[in-house]
């Protein structure tokens, strides 16, 4: 029976370009995920979109001298072009900026109000006197209490990852002039966390054996410390205003209403299906209503506590987006597969300071599966990994060259020469021969088992054993001497080893769908592995904005051992992957420079 499967993605702050670290992070698993339950014939919607809101933003639009809308569309327009270069499909990518959203963000702070799950309280934030403004928490950087790291945010250390407010840091600074921050009274609403305390408890009890141990955690810890109300507005004039009497010129807290789009990327997703006359625009619902649906969240480590506790203290308050859509409630996240960090030649992947192998750069060098298994092989699922450009050529050309590359191409260039180009009739199946197609199956079976539980680096190193297996089996039989004396075994050898490679094929397209396209059509099938994209300008009342499509039902592989028939044509059989020159590494190496201090 089909499932229905919601994948929410994080959404990335449209202040500066990808980098690896991110779509190591979170993009390319998530895709990995989806492709999966697509082709296992589940119902997915994967969404997300680029973060517009906040201090990060404007912090750097001040820096170039742009307005905070001028920046976010720049960088939006260019992370567009790297979902489609890495293949990552999400079914639909907006960003935080529309009318959509806005709307469904107040409206859930306002059915938080009306319940009784927030407070107005007053508190002390800092204030430059040199500037004449209040100072959003990213604006200020000092000391950390926890780990002592000189340069932590307002709201949280990039080092040791514990959240903080502007006021808990030692020696605080203005990143806006420099000068040291005085605390002024102001007035901000509050989500009530501790009302949420007991059954937050509850629900990540009944996740301890489906959350990751990292996530978990986290959480656990996290809860143990005691829930605190937490501010859910800001004295800022980018972003969504509060739609309260009295509290003009604030704007809800980026945190409160970005995990909001989630939600509100679904609503939108479903009203494009109704545009093109597909839907009925409320296909969001079942994904939203029906406890049956099971949601994934994919995020970086630092996101966790906003995924496993405040989103779902903000879906179990609001209940519902509409009391109109009868006696229903929010689904709960099920999942939340946090990655740990991944670093770069022995620091960490940082925007700001300018440490980064940029995702737009590299992608348009080399070939984006290269990168999408390399990443994965190394994924920091459970604890922190690097990235060096001498392990990525090094899996390259002994991995996807040498091992994968090398036995698709000896395979089938050894029998379209020798079988007319097509995939030769078996005589009597060996018990060897038998035994590989029964591993090819074990294989895919293990696989399944392995990513529908987000453990995509194990997948990936089980699919990679048996394309050893299969190089093993391919070597012992040596169809280049069988060919000699005995064509009807070596035109069994190579039926077994094709089908064995197809439905490694099947196997490996979540996590290389551009090459395992490529090999769908060696094979002589018709089809697309990777999908269709497509960017559209979306027209609301009184802006347009760009987003991502990705048509699903363009990709037509599913998940399901080799159907490769005996007489099939083979075509255009070319190597799948080039190998690199070893001073590639030193190159890309000496093109980082220096990572500049914290």
């Amino acid at each position: 029976m089909a499932e229905r499967i919601f994948i929410g993605v994080a959404w990335p702050y449209a202040n500066g370009p990808l980098h690896l670290g991110h779509i190591a992070g979170a993009y390319l698993p998530a895709d990995i995920f989806a492709r999966y339950h697509r082709m296992k014939g589940n119902e997915v919607v994967m969404v997300s979109g680029s973060d517009t809101h906040g201090a990060p933003i404007t912090l750097q639009a001040d820096k170039e001298g742009v307005s905070p809308r001028e920046l976010f569309e720049r960088y939006h327009k260019l992370f567009l072009q790297v979902w489609q270069q890495f293949g990552i499909s999400f079914d639909l990518y907006t960003h935080t900026d529309t009318e959509n959203h806005h709307r469904i963000s107040q409206t859930i702070f306002l059915r938080l109000k009306e319940k009784g799950y927030l407070l107005v309280q007053k508190q002390l934030q800092m204030y430059s006197e040199a500037s004449q403004r209040f100072l959003p928490d990213r604006y200020v950087i000092g000391t950390c209490p926890h780990c002592g790291y000189e340069r932590a945010r307002g709201d949280q250390c990039e080092k040791c990852g514990a959240l903080l407010e502007p006021t808990q840091l030692l020696n605080p600074k203005s990143l806006l002039d420099g000068t040291t921050p005085v605390l002024r009274e102001t007035e901000h609403f509050f989500l009530n966390l501790p009302a949420f305390e007991e059954r937050l408890k509850a629900y990540v009890a009944e996740h301890e054996n489906i959350w990751r141990p990292n996530v978990y955690r986290f959480t656990r810890n996290y809860l143990e410390q005691g829930l605190q109300p937490r501010p859910i507005t800001r004295d800022l004039d980018w972003g969504i205003p509060v739609p309260v009497e009295g509290f003009e010129g604030k704007v809800l807290y980026v945190w409160f209403e970005a995990v909001i789009g989630y939600l509100s990327a679904t609503v939108e997703w479903a009203q494009l299906k109704r545009g093109e006359g597909r839907g009925t625009g409320d296909e969001w619902k079942a994904f939203w209503y029906d406890q049956a649906t099971r949601s994934y969240y994919f995020i970086g480590k630092d996101n966790i506590p906003f995924h496993t506790l405040i989103w779902p203290a903000e879906l179990i308050g609001a209940e519902r987006l509409d009391d109109s859509d009868g006696d229903v409630k929010f689904v709960l996240p099920y999942d939340v597969p946090a990655n740990e960090f991944l670093n770069l030649e022995g620091d960490k992947f940082s925007t700001s300071r300018n440490w980064a192998v940029w995702a737009h750069d590299v992608v348009a060098r080399y070939n984006p599966d290269t990168f999408r298994y390399h990443l994965t092989a190394i994924a920091p699922e459970t604890a922190d990994t690097e990235f060096t450009w001498s392990d990525f050529v090094r899996r390259n050309n002994d991995e996807l060259v040498g091992w994968w590359g090398n036995l698709v191409h000896r395979v089938l260039t050894f029998t379209a020469r020798n079988f007319d180009g097509q995939v030769p009739q078996p005589s009597t199946l060996t018990e060897r021969d038998q035994e590989v197609l029964q591993k090819a199956e074990e294989m895919l079976a293990t696989v399944d088992s392995l990513l529908s539980t987000c453990r995509f680096r194990r997948a990936l190193a089980e699919a990679m054993e048996f394309v050893r297996a299969l190089n093993r089996y391919w070597d012992e039989q040596q169809p280049w001497q069988t060919i000699k004396s005995d064509r009807e075994r070596t035109g069994t050898v190579c039926y077994v080893a094709l089908r064995a490679i197809d439905t490694l094929k099947v196997a490996l397209a979540p996590f290389l769908p551009f090459t395992c396209e490529r090999l769908h059509h060696m094979l002589g099938y018709d089809g697309k592995v990777v999908g269709e994209f497509e960017v559209r300008e979306v027209a609301e009342r009184e802006r347009t904005h760009k987003v991502l499509l990705y048509r699903p039902e363009s990709a037509s592989l599913r998940w399901q051992p080799s159907q490769l028939p005996p007489g099939q044509k083979l075509r255009d059989i070319t190597p799948l992957f080039a190998k690199l020159d070893e001073k590639v590494a030193e190159e890309e190496r000496a093109k980082l420079g220096k990572p500049t201090g914290y």
